[in-house]
């Protein structure tokens, strides 16, 4: 009897999980042909709904955090998931920077007359409907409803249990001002069960679903690689790396490296590296010690770095290849800039990497060189961020190579396809 039971409850998630992207499915073809000023509207008035509804929110936030630690979090997870008066109407503003943005749909990319008389034209389409799965950060949840219905796609949001009665709520405000400005509330669609059954079904669904999009830990990235049946748009990790070149100011290196590694130590464009020229090693590694020790980070270094920093500990290589996302750093003294470019393309992720210098030629060479989707000179690694590159709110930030590399705003989540013009003409 329980083995029925269980097969009747997966039909019924299977059931639903098709349900919910078939709705994703027709709500996309509507919003293909949705006029801008219609998703602007609908941006600006759950912007302003949220903020009126911002004690609704924190309630909800509430019950996650006290479920928090039953969940096993980490301090770090714990921040990411906590929401205030001043994230919420930063939520707010971040729709408001997208429905600022311009509308790339129906962009004429390109267009050619053939000799033939045919005119072809190149044109900017959404990519259809989005699974997006992510963990732990409400936040998350309105800036992805944002920046996929602004690109004209239908969304499904499969956001983690931890968080699930924030997301409820926001998503209930945003799908009321959907209706409420002619936008299809199934343009926005919450996961309502926290079975992880459900994300398999969903990543079986490539005839109504375009692509998935995993943001959190590791583990889930590579799951929803491994299983998806329709295009995937990932990062695995953010193990970044900020280089004090032998040509750096050291002020300016101090307040980069605390920066990149202390401003919020949960994110993934964190610095989780410290690479250090050996001629400057004697001179910069005790003053960035010192700073780091005052923000209670531990430093894992190489012999050098432990002979410069009493306390910091032997690194071991999985150190080197570690997203720590906390009070942790690793630390490396290298001989030259090729090899700090070397370390980093070897231990690094490919997702932000840091150089302070003022030397022209090692700047061009570490951008170069560097395997990563933002390369950064004299400037924290933080700033790898969809609002900071001025494209609004961000669905993530691929270390892909196709389709999409860096901060995915709205042109990240468009494709194209030819409409050809013709007058009568057969091809011979």
């Amino acid at each position: 009897m329980k083995t029925l039971d269980k097969s009747s409850e997966a039909t019924q998630l299977s059931e639903y999980c098709r349900r919910v992207a078939q709705q994703a499915k027709a709500a996309s073809v509507e919003l293909a042909q949705l006029r801008g000023e219609t998703k602007i509207a609908w941006l600006r008035q759950a912007a302003e709904s949220l903020r009126a509804q911002c004690d609704t929110i924190l309630q909800a936030n509430e019950q996650d955090l006290e479920a928090a630690p039953g969940y096993g979090l980490t301090d770090a997870a714990i921040d990411r998931l906590r929401l205030t008066t001043e994230r919420v109407d930063a939520i707010a503003v971040a729709l408001e920077q997208v429905a600022q943005l311009g509308d790339p749909i129906g962009e004429v990319i390109d267009s050619t007359v053939r000799p033939n008389g045919l005119v072809i034209n190149k044109i900017c389409v959404p990519l259809g409907v989005v699974f997006f799965v992510y963990e732990s950060r409400p936040n998350v949840t309105a800036d992805a409803a944002a920046i996929c219905v602004k690109a004209g796609n239908a969304v499904i949001l499969r956001g983690g249990k931890e968080a699930m009665h924030s997301s409820q709520a926001i998503v209930e405000i945003i799908r009321s001002a959907a209706t409420e400005t002619g936008v299809p509330a199934d343009a926005v669609q919450l996961v309502d069960t926290t079975d992880r059954e459900a994300v398999g079904h969903f990543l079986r669904l490539p005839e109504s679903i375009d692509v998935a999009i995993p943001r959190g830990g590791e583990g889930l990235i590579r799951r929803v690689a491994a299983e998806a049946q329709m295009p995937v748009i990932k990062h695995f990790t953010g193990n970044c790396h900020v280089y004090v070149d032998t040509a750096a100011d050291m002020n300016m290196a101090t307040d980069i490296l605390v920066n990149s590694k202390c401003q919020r130590m949960g994110v993934c464009n964190a610095a989780e590296s410290l690479l250090v020229h050996a001629d400057i090693a004697s001179e910069f590694l005790p003053r960035a010690a010192k700073a780091l020790e005052e923000k209670g980070v531990e430093i894992r270094g190489d012999e050098r770095t432990c002979e410069l920093v009493p306390a910091a500990i032997t690194a071991t290589e999985e150190d080197y290849a570690t997203e720590f996302l906390g009070p942790t750093i690793s630390a490396c003294v290298v001989g030259s800039l090729a090899e700090a470019i070397e370390h980093i393309n070897r231990y690094g992720s490919g997702h932000t990497d840091a150089i302070v210098t003022d030397n022209l030629t090692s700047a061009q060479t570490f951008t170069a060189q560097v395997d990563s989707s933002a390369v950064v000179v004299n400037a924290s690694t933080r700033f790898n961020d969809g609002g900071e590159f001025g494209l609004g709110a961000e669905i993530g930030i691929s270390t892909d190579k196709f389709h999409a590399r860096g901060p995915c705003g709205i042109e990240e989540l468009t494709s194209y396809k030819y409409v050809v013009h013709g007058s009568g003409q057969t091809r011979k």
